[in-house]
């Protein structure tokens, strides 16, 4: 049987498996010192002052609405060509979430776009970081600052891309930034997600909520006490997550060497429309997602001939649940446009230059 290949899948060595192995053969299993020294690295990749190592991305995007202080009533701004998360997070906290329209060449969210759509009500700002490539973030800062509005970066695709020659995490244009561990992603710890600010009092209160609203700190630091002092979640990292995904992170920079790679190999070789990386932008790429016109016989064709494609995404305002909630199709013709020929070729970093040419040649059979 021809070999089969997924969009996406998780490379993992025996140095990742080690890592895990050691921990398990340590003394904490969690709660215990990886999980810092994990934050610590990312700290350093990333130029942030702060990192908080989380159980997913999602709970991470949580914890951003529940800190910056979103309620009933706020509306938070962001894209529709995105997981669902990156909406439902704002619903979680009580908010309203609002879609911008997107850039049909980048998939990323317009800025022009925010800016017809914020109220009074608009607390925040959450950019989506689509397939690896970064938002314009300065614009999109400045009309924040404007307004007076929260910037959370959602980067679940984009650890080790840069803006502007400064790494995405860094917090430059934002108040913090999410980023997404998951398998599929560029590296993983298993799941698990983690948050990035330069902010001490946001950094605080999210280390707070992470572990049920929990404080210990002065005195208590040294004796049995603890305070609970607001409503909480239970959304800590194992220390096994964190062993694996400091593993990982060494890696990263050979990582987006190859995903970049791949991305050229198949612009080389293949002459379907893709996304356009802007100028502004060095991406590790997470995606790459080509456009086809009739995307249902194309993925019904490659799944024969042993491509496993993705659909990245089904526009979040269509979902059912969002259309109970008043949205519809037609709210955002970009987005939706995008959505009918989108499909995402396989991208990780363990597909040889044979499984390439495999793929590229499968790839020509069917279009």
């Amino acid at each position: 049987m021809s070999k089969i290949y997924q969009y996406g899948k998780q490379s993992i060595c025996e140095e990742d498996k080690n890592a895990v192995l050691n921990v398990l053969e340590s003394d904490f299993l969690t709660c215990g010192p990886k999980v810092k020294e994990f934050e610590t690295e990312i700290c350093s990749y990333t130029g942030a002052k702060y990192c908080i190592a989380v159980s997913s991305a999602t709970a991470a995007l949580h914890l951003a609405m529940e800190t910056i202080g979103i309620t009933k009533g706020d509306e938070v701004i962001t894209s529709p060509n995105t997981f669902v998360a990156s909406a439902n997070c704002v619903i979680y906290s009580g908010g309203k979430p609002v879609f911008a329209d997107i850039e049909p060449d980048t998939g990323n969210i317009d800025v022009k776009e925010i800016e017809k759509r914020i109220t009074p009500k608009t607390k925040a700002i959450i950019p989506v970081h689509f397939a690896g490539q970064s938002c314009d973030m300065e614009p999109i800062y400045a009309l924040a600052k404007k307004h007076d509005l929260k910037i959370i970066e959602d980067a679940s695709h984009a650890i080790g891309s840069s803006y502007k020659g400064a790494k995405v995490g860094c917090c430059q244009y934002s108040d913090a930034t999410v980023f997404s561990f998951h398998p599929v992603k560029t590296i993983t710890s298993g799941e698990g997600g983690a948050i990035v600010t330069n902010n001490h009092d946001l950094y605080k209160k999210i280390l707070a909520y992470r572990s049920h609203g929990i404080y210990k700190e002065g005195e208590m630091l040294d004796t049995w006490h603890y305070e609970m002092r607001h409503i909480g979640y239970n959304y800590r990292m194992s220390d096994l997550q964190a062993a694996l995904g400091l593993s990982q992170l060494k890696k990263l920079n050979s990582f987006k060497s190859r995903r970049k790679e791949i991305v050229d190999y198949y612009k080389k070789h293949l002459n379907l429309p893709c996304l356009v990386e802007k100028k502004y932008s060095d991406a590790c790429f997470h995606l790459y997602p080509i456009l086809v016109e009739d995307r249902k016989d194309f993925y019904e064709k490659a799944k024969k001939k042993g491509l496993h494609l993705q659909i990245h995404y089904i526009p979040v305002h269509t979902q059912p649940y969002y259309k109970s909630l008043g949205y519809k199709n037609g709210d955002y013709p970009k987005a939706e446009a995008y959505y009918e020929k989108c499909i995402s070729l396989p991208l990780y970093p363990m597909l040889t230059d044979e499984d390439l040419h495999e793929i590229v040649s499968r790839i020509k059979s069917i279009v």
